[in-house]
């Protein structure tokens, strides 16, 4: 499992990311009024804004709330003009970062993710400084106790996903992003609930770090996580789960 990931599933445990189901639910509208203004309000022909419609039901967000946020984005409704902007850079030990974020003020939040970087050893790049490190692919989790091998990669493989992946206590299923709401609905028609299902940046290498630096990076990406416009951070760093578990004691 990526670094990422781990830190991801042990913050999840800790009850960090319950804590803040009112930040949740704010990432989540920004995302469906985005997807509605880009793609249409309706989720039949608009994949994105379906897959955004299924993570809001995933959080138990209510259906009111759902329907305002797809009506904003198409003009219905009055509200506030958000733009994705993707931001990349540098984290302690040379870990690469890539950072996506939904901003109203492309000036406030680029001053604001530098300082953050900058705070925790690391540093803004380019456009392109460190994205020519990851693939964009589904990324599907699946707990093992949840799924029966033989069924799962038949299951996978049928519906075109590209390999399923054997990470201890659960299954990584990689797909294409054109294959990943195919086959994340034929893992759940199976009964499996998957603990992750998302198009992700994978890492093509990482970089493992220890000590000062690990646990630096852990709060750069506690940091990140906290910031109002931040919606996603991707990183290829690789770092003990007893060294995440201890920073974010």
């Amino acid at each position: 499992m990526s670094g990422h990931s781990k830190w991801h599933t042990i913050k999840h445990k800790k009850g960090a990311l319950d804590a803040k189901r009112g930040k949740m639910f704010t990432r989540i509208i920004k995302e469906l009024t985005v997807a509605a203004r880009n793609g249409g309000g309706d989720a039949d022909s608009n994949p994105r804004l379906r897959t955004v419609i299924a993570d809001a039901k995933a959080v138990n967000m209510p259906a009111d709330n759902i329907k305002k946020a797809i009506q904003r984005g198409t003009g219905e409704l009055p509200g506030v003009n958000y733009e994705e902007v993707t931001y990349e850079g540098y984290g302690p030990g040379g870990a690469a970062v890539i950072i996506e974020t939904f901003t109203d003020n492309r000036n406030r939040t680029v001053g604001e993710l530098r300082h953050m970087l900058t705070k925790h050893s690391g540093n803004l790049g380019e456009t392109n400084s460190v994205a020519w490190m990851f693939s964009k692919k589904g990324y599907i989790v699946i707990e093992k106790a949840a799924a029966n091998e033989e069924q799962l990669l038949n299951t996978v493989l049928d519906n075109g996903g590209d390999d399923l992946r054997d990470d201890g206590d659960s299954w990584e299923v990689i797909t294409e992003p054109s294959a990943f709401e195919k086959v994340r609905d034929a893992v759940k028609a199976l009964g499996v609930e998957p603990a992750t299902a998302q198009v992700a940046m994978l890492p093509q290498n990482y970089v493992k770090l220890e000590g000062k630096e690990a646990s630096a990076m852990v709060k750069l990406m506690d940091a990140l996580d906290d910031h109002d416009d931040v919606k996603q951070v991707w990183s290829n760093f690789d770092i003990a789960e007893k060294e995440i578990e201890a920073s974010l004691a």
